[in-house]
């Protein structure tokens, strides 16, 4: 398969008092279906990587391509729907709208994309919540279920327009270790079932332990890719 991901020279540098420089010269690429960490300690670049390759933050200098498409250079509302189409995202905090039910939360994006809901896309959102494990708390409201109940609730909503990527940075920060295992299984089973490119940013090896890759990011630059 052919990278749905490439990084070509990249760097990012944020503008102050003081220019801080994030990345430097990266050039990195995911193949498709392939499922990655991205490892490295606080402050290292691997968010700023992250939010780039999802087309959150834009590179000072260099290319980025997803799915064929450099983004870099694209207007912001072709970059919305490039995210809502192809990407994923779930973050270390599951941002949920507490007053909506968990399934209510995870049909957002397709009611953003499509406008209305129908039978067929009900049918997947019960079957991504049955996946993860959470089908008896669907119609809960999302104040009303526990942290990894949220998190997994995150990530039935990444996934409900069926994207081609998934990136999650930091997405079992918050869980106790047994909820964290349960949910790597859920992304290897994903990505075995569905074929979708996962890139997780995590400071936890035993996370990193359920990929294929792990790319190591320190003080800006890619330090190894194992």
């Amino acid at each position: 398969m052919g990278s749905i991901i490439e990084l070509r020279n990249v760097d990012k540098t944020y503008a102050g008092a003081i220019d801080a420089q994030a990345l430097f010269g990266v050039d990195l690429s995911f193949e498709e279906g392939s499922c990655s960490s991205i490892m490295g300690e606080s402050g290292s670049g691997k968010s700023t990587l992250l939010n780039i390759m999802g087309t959150l933050d834009v590179p000072t200098r260099g290319e980025v391509f997803i799915n064929g498409q450099r983004t870099d250079t694209m207007g912001k509302n072709r970059l919305a729907e490039l995210r809502n189409e192809t990407i994923g995202f779930v973050f270390q905090y599951h941002y949920l709208l507490p007053e909506f039910t968990a399934i209510e939360n995870a049909l957002i994006p397709y009611l953003i994309k499509s406008g209305k809901v129908d039978k067929e896309i009900l049918e997947r959102a019960e079957d991504l919540f049955d996946m993860m494990g959470i089908s008896n708390v669907k119609n809960n409201a999302a104040a009303r279920m526990s942290g990894g109940q949220q998190q997994r609730t995150a990530i039935v909503r990444a996934l409900i327009n069926n994207p081609r990527i998934l990136l999650a940075d930091e997405p079992t920060g918050n869980l106790d270790s047994r909820i964290t295992e349960r949910v790597c299984k859920n992304f290897r089973e994903i990505n075995e079932r569905f074929g979708t490119t996962f890139v997780v940013v995590t400071h936890n090896s035993e996370v990193a332990k359920h990929t294929d890759r792990v790319v190591k990011i320190q003080d800006g630059r890619i330090e190894a890719d194992i």
